[in-house]
């Protein structure tokens, strides 16, 4: 083998090699979440590798036991369509636990979309998220952010999923509502009894 030859293909296994390892070094490994509620153990997967900020901002309130105590309170039912909705919980409820808002991670930056399983951030305007969230029964694309849309059109920020538990998840969605909300738009949604989230913890 002439030197110029062996030189080139030198180069080009240095070339593979280094690509190799610099995918290995931006493929996050799934950070995995055990939540015990009172119905039974759901497992998240979250995205921290796409939506950091809203990760990071799950982790937060997860690593000081913000949700330690928590409850998934409300239960969104598509109208005539009772197995397709939202389970909504979190510890807004409990005085002292919300730490600032976390700013705003749209899906038209994550590419994550509201499929079913998806956990997202609860919030009001963009960049008001705080420790409350929700997870999607079915799918609900009207979540994501439409930019063609008027008015708030950034939708709420995916930042993983339910990849253990969904059952748990739907049967939550089945249980009694009551007529009594804060806010009345939620009248019908809120569980006459929340479900306690125990404890939430790396899996």
């Amino acid at each position: 083998m002439q030197r110029r030859d062996f030189l080139a293909q030198a180069a080009a296994l240095a070339a593979v090699t280094s690509a190799t390892a610099a995918r290995a070094q931006t493929t996050a490994i799934p950070l995995r979440i055990r939540m015990i509620t009172g119905e039974g153990d759901l497992i998240l997967e979250l995205a921290t590798d796409r939506a950091p900020l809203t990760t990071a901002n799950f982790l937060r309130y997860m690593d000081t036991a913000r949700y330690d105590r928590s409850s998934i309170y409300r239960a969104v039912k598509a109208p005539g369509a009772p197995d397709y909705g939202l389970v909504q919980g979190g510890a807004r409820m409990l005085a002292g636990k919300q730490i600032p808002p976390v700013a705003h991670e749209s899906t038209t930056q994550t590419g994550l979309l509201h499929t079913d399983g998806v956990i997202s951030l609860a919030r009001e305007a963009p960049g008001t998220g705080t420790s409350d969230f929700f997870i999607c029964v079915g799918d609900a694309p009207y979540l994501d952010a439409n930019p063609a849309a008027p008015g708030d059109n950034l939708g709420y920020a995916a930042f993983g999923r339910v990849v253990e538990g969904m059952d748990i998840v739907r049967r939550i969605l089945t249980l009694p509502t009551s007529d009594m909300a804060e806010v009345p738009s939620m009248r019908g949604q809120m569980l006459a009894r929340p479900v306690p989230i125990l404890t939430t913890r790396r899996a």
